[in-house]
C-alpha cells in the first residue's frame, strides 16, 4: 500500500470465481474492493486511509454511533453481496492490516481453517430465530397444564387452578428457559449447525420484549422451506412464546474467524 493507506478485510472465499463478483462493489471508504489471492483462497479487501481506519482513529470512530452504523452497513453490503453468489467466510468489522503482506500471511497461516470453514458453509445459509416470551400468557399456559394434569375431583378445580397459577408465577422464568432450550434443540436437529447467542441488548435493538432465545442456524439451502415450516410449527406449539425468523444472513456465526484473526 502507499503511505497512509491500510487494508480493510471483508471476507475470504475461493480464488477462482471471486473476480467476477467484485467489479461493482465499493467498500467502507468508497473504495473499489479487490482480491488478494493466495493459492486457492482469496481475501476480499479494500484500500482505506489510515487517518480514518488506522488503530488509533478506529478507537475514536467506533464510539461515534452514526459512523459505526454507516461503516457496518457498508461492510455488510460487501459481505452479503459476496455470500449470495459464492461461499463466503465473513471477517469481523474493523479487521485492518497495514499492507497486503499481512493478508498473504493470514491466508497462508490459516489456510486449513479457511478451507474447512468454506466447506462447512458451502450450499448453506445462516438464519436467526429469536424467541420472545409473554410473561402473563406463559404463566397462564403453564398453570393450565399443571391443573389439567391433576386427577382431583371437580369440586376442587378452582383451588387447583389457583395453586397452579401461583406456582407458575414462581417458576415462569425456569419454564420459559426450558421451552427455549427445547425449541433450540429441535432447530439444531433441522440444521447443519446451530448456536445460542446472548440476548440482544434492548438499548441497541429498541425491542423491550423478554427475549428467551437468540439462536443462529446454518441451514442447507435446499432445506430452507422445511426449516421455515419447523419454526412456524414451534411457534404454535408453545403458548406465550413468539418466534421470529430472520435472514438469510452471511454465515457470521459459523466462520470461526475469532481464532484466526488477531
Amino acid at each position: 500500500m502507499t503511505d497512509g493507506q491500510g487494508v480493510w478485510l471483508y471476507a475470504v472465499t475461493s480464488a477462482e470465481p471471486v473476480a467476477q463478483v467484485l467489479s461493482s462493489l465499493t467498500g467502507v471508504a468508497g473504495e473499489t474492493v479487490h482480491a488478494v489471492v493466495g493459492d486457492d483462497l482469496a481475501a476480499v479487501v479494500g484500500s482505506v486511509p489510515l487517518e480514518v481506519f488506522g488503530e488509533q482513529a478506529l478507537r475514536q470512530n467506533l464510539e461515534d454511533l452514526a459512523w459505526l452504523e454507516a461503516t457496518a452497513r457498508a461492510h455488510d453490503t460487501v459481505v452479503s453481496t459476496l455470500a449470495r453468489q459464492v461461499p463466503t467466510i465473513p471477517l469481523r468489522l474493523a479487521t485492518v492490516f497495514l499492507d497486503e503482506n499481512g493478508v498473504y500471511s493470514l491466508l497462508a497461516e490459516h489456510r486449513a481453517d479457511f478451507e474447512s470453514a468454506l466447506a462447512l458453509v458451502t450450499g448453506r445459509t445462516e438464519w436467526g430465530v429469536k424467541g420472545y416470551a409473554d410473561r402473563e400468557t406463559l404463566t397462564a399456559a403453564v398453570a393450565e397444564a399443571q391443573a389439567a394434569s391433576s386427577d382431583k375431583g371437580v369440586g376442587t378445580a378452582y383451588l387447583l387452578r389457583r395453586r397452579a397459577q401461583l406456582s407458575a408465577q414462581e417458576t415462569v422464568e425456569r419454564d420459559a428457559a426450558t421451552r427455549a432450550e427445547e425449541i433450540h434443540d429441535r432447530l439444531v436437529r433441522q440444521a447443519a449447525a446451530g448456536r445460542r447467542q446472548a440476548a440482544t441488548d434492548p438499548a441497541l435493538s429498541g425491542n423491550r420484549d423478554w427475549m428467551v432465545l437468540n439462536g443462529t442456524y446454518l441451514v442447507d439451502d435446499d432445506g430452507t422451506d422445511d426449516f421455515r415450516a419447523t419454526v412456524e410449527e414451534l411457534g404454535t406449539k408453545f403458548p406465550g412464546i413468539r418466534l421470529e425468523l430472520t435472514g438469510p444472513w452471511p454465515p457470521y456465526s459459523f466462520a470461526g474467524v475469532e481464532r484466526m484473526v488477531p
